[in-house]
């Protein structure tokens, strides 16, 4: 049996590890690469170190019939995908270093005909610097191997399902890469897949999640309105969304994850001038987050004043969105630290992991029995189970009691 790899996984994250199991499931045999040697040795168990809904058993299939195998180096293989992490570097400047460093691992091991193609989100333009960048160092290569740029169009709790029947934007250099992209992922995806430049699908990603942003941003603005008002929002959205051609999203406590919270400033960084609307939907879904840790604090106040003894209060939840794992950018975990810079006693919740580096967690039970103010702060179902007795003082940015 012939072990050699067809594809090289650059990254095993959120999006690489279930990308290169899918693609293992299909008989096609996958070399996942990390640089994190912790994750390396939990994969090659079986096991995985995120959670995702129906990912470990395929996992932990792939690994036992040898089509998926990991390590922190590469090796030589006819496809290579980038999908690490492009973080930020001071002033919202998007980084694309992590990019680059996956990318000269590979170049010695290129060969004619090869298919590099990066999925990591990544400013308007990369995928062309990422070719100069490979024919610099390759320069036998030019025009020798077909690239291209092919976003992933996920959500977390449900990858494994979108990663095969979402549609795909497919980008190629030229018109050779983009078939060859295609080509490729119709070996595993069985959304349809549109054709376009580098260019543009790079910018389609990056809109798609500044989209979602400007509307959240109108949900969010609007409860800082009501709240002012005296109008309960929850009622007027629902209302609202009665007109058969308006459909407003829920607001929360600012917006998460490592996309739409992130990927608007890939547009900013580069086009300040022009991306007014887009810039303003980040200000208020970051001013958000700051509010609701003022109206915390402010019923912490208005308890102690009343009852001469400082509160407990019960944080519910840590993730970016319900039922998840996923921390990263998360408005509430920025609210859970931004409130316990102050004195009192507090309860964080988090039901969806077993412990935090930094915070002490509390079992949600617990924490609204125990609570005077219980902050919701993420819709969890385990949440919404939840009865609060009226001498609770409930803080609801989440839309639970509604």
């Amino acid at each position: 049996m012939n072990n050699k790899p067809e594809v090289v996984m650059m990254g095993l994250g959120y999006i690489g590890l279930p990308t290169g199991a899918l693609i293992a499931q299909n008989n096609i045999y996958v070399h996942g690469v990390d640089v994190d040697l912790r994750v390396v040795e939990i994969i090659d168990k079986g096991g995985i170190h995120i959670i995702e809904p129906n990912l470990s058993k395929v996992v932990a299939s792939v690994i036992t019939n040898g089509y998926l195998k990991v390590s922190t180096e590469p090796i030589e293989a006819n496809n290579y995908l980038i999908a690490v992490p492009t973080p930020f570097k001071g002033e919202n400047k998007p980084d694309i270093s992590f990019i680059e460093a996956a990318t000269r691992k590979i170049i010695p091991l290129l060969k004619e005909g090869d298919l590099y193609i990066i999925e990591s989100t990544s400013p308007i333009g990369t995928t062309e610097k990422m070719k100069d960048f490979i024919f610099e160092k390759r320069p036998d290569l030019k025009n020798k191997l077909f690239i291209a740029y092919c976003p992933e169009r996920v959500i977390p709790g449900n990858v494994m399902h979108e990663l095969v029947y979402n549609d795909r934007v497919i980008g190629g250099i030229d018109k050779a890469s983009t078939e060859k992209a295609l080509t490729f992922y119709k070996k595993y995806v069985k959304g349809e897949l549109h054709k376009t430049n580098a260019r543009t699908a790079e910018m389609c990603k990056l809109v798609e999640n500044s989209s979602r942003d400007v509307q959240i941003a109108f949900a969010n603005e609007l409860s800082l309105i009501c709240d002012k008002a005296d109008i309960n929002v929850w009622e007027l959205i629902s209302l609202a969304n009665k007109h058969p051609r308006v459909e407003i999203l829920k607001p929360g406590c600012g917006v998460g994850g490592h996309c739409i919270a992130v990927d608007p400033y890939f547009i900013v960084a580069e086009y300040p001038i022009e991306s007014k609307i887009i810039g303003t939907a980040r200000e208020v879904n970051n001013y958000k987050s700051f509010w609701c840790v003022e109206k915390i604090q402010n019923s912490k106040l208005e308890f102690e004043l009343k009852h001469g003894r400082k509160p407990k209060v019960a944080l519910m939840g840590l993730a970016f969105k319900p039922n998840i794992d996923d921390l990263r950018e998360s408005p509430a975990k920025y609210i859970v630290n931004e409130v316990l810079n102050n004195d009192g006693e507090y309860l964080i919740v988090e039901p969806n992991i077993k412990e935090h580096k930094v915070f002490e967690l509390t079992n949600y039970i617990e924490a609204t029995e125990k609570a005077d103010i219980i902050a919701l702060l993420v819709a969890h179902d385990e949440f919404k189970e939840l009865t609060f007795s009226e001498d609770k003082k409930v803080l609801d940015f989440c839309g639970i009691k509604k």
